[in-house]
């Protein structure tokens, strides 16, 4: 595993959750920080926290992933710091949940607009400088939802499932160019994700949670490794090879009952 001491990781949907505790286990092993999110007051906290308990050189970067041009205006804007990013963590993600014609379309463009298209631009703009040098990391945050098609998050099962494949394929392009890309599969995690989305916690969901913390060592670990893929926690990794064999009828339809039976908020 090598060491990341004084390289520079860029973690975005950094505010909270998954992308807050990426930044903390990063810092931990001595890395300096581009924190990115909407929310540059949480942003500026966290910074403040890495410093003092890590000493950690941290930029925060408050930025609507989701417009068009804020991809490449963050690539422009670090490259003018001189800042060379080694690893990218695209964590910034949103969901949306419920019936797919009950919600607002424009719900579904900007979490289509933040998981897919941000998430593929950031990666064409920070992996070419790795190629370049020859080394680098990018952690691609999806879902096992990427495993399933599901009703109730149709489009943003849908659009994990682009992260996965799409990370898988740029794992076999670019590991002959010393960039190593790993598409972690999380399931159900103790983040704000549930809130935002709107989703009262079905029975399975509430048994099978983990906490943000396993979830980003297993990530990394597994980064660093050199792994393409990676399910966190041994329920969810049962759960998705066991729906492997199923008819896509049938894995739409388990995947609606886990994502319903036994809900409360």
């Amino acid at each position: 595993m090598e060491s990341l001491r004084d390289r520079w990781v860029l973690v975005t949907g950094a505010s909270s959750g998954l992308g807050a505790d990426f930044a903390r286990a990063f810092a931990a092993r001595g890395c300096k920080l581009v924190l990115v999110a909407r929310r540059e007051e949480r942003l500026a906290t966290l910074a403040a926290e890495l410093a003092k308990n890590h000493g950690t050189d941290a930029r925060v970067v408050a930025l609507d992933l989701a417009r068009d041009e804020s991809p490449g205006e963050l690539h422009d804007l670090l490259r003018a710091e001189g800042i060379d990013v080694h690893v990218l963590v695209n964590n910034a993600g949103a969901g949306v949940f419920g019936p797919f014609l009950a919600s607002e379309w424009s719900r579904h463009q900007q979490m289509l607009a933040l998981d897919v298209i941000a998430l593929a631009h950031l990666t064409h703009c920070f992996a070419q400088g790795m190629v370049v040098r020859g080394e680098g990391y990018v952690l691609q945050v999806a879902s096992i939802g990427a495993f399933l098609p599901t009703p109730t998050y149709a489009a943003y099962s849908a659009a994990k499932s682009f992260v996965l494949s799409f990370g898988e394929a740029l794992a076999r392009e670019l590991k002959p160019q010393g960039v190593h890309v790993c598409t972690v599969c999380p399931g159900v995690t103790e983040t704000e994700f549930f809130d935002a989305a709107g989703q009262p916690r079905s029975l399975f969901q509430r048994m099978s949670v983990m906490s943000s913390e396993a979830v980003v060592e297993i990530s990394i670990n597994a980064l660093l490794r050199g792994k393409t893929s990676v399910v966190p926690g041994v329920m969810n990794k049962i759960s998705t090879l066991s729906t492997r064999l199923l008819p896509r009828q049938l894995q739409a339809a388990m995947a609606h009952a886990l994502m319903v039976f036994g809900a409360k908020a």
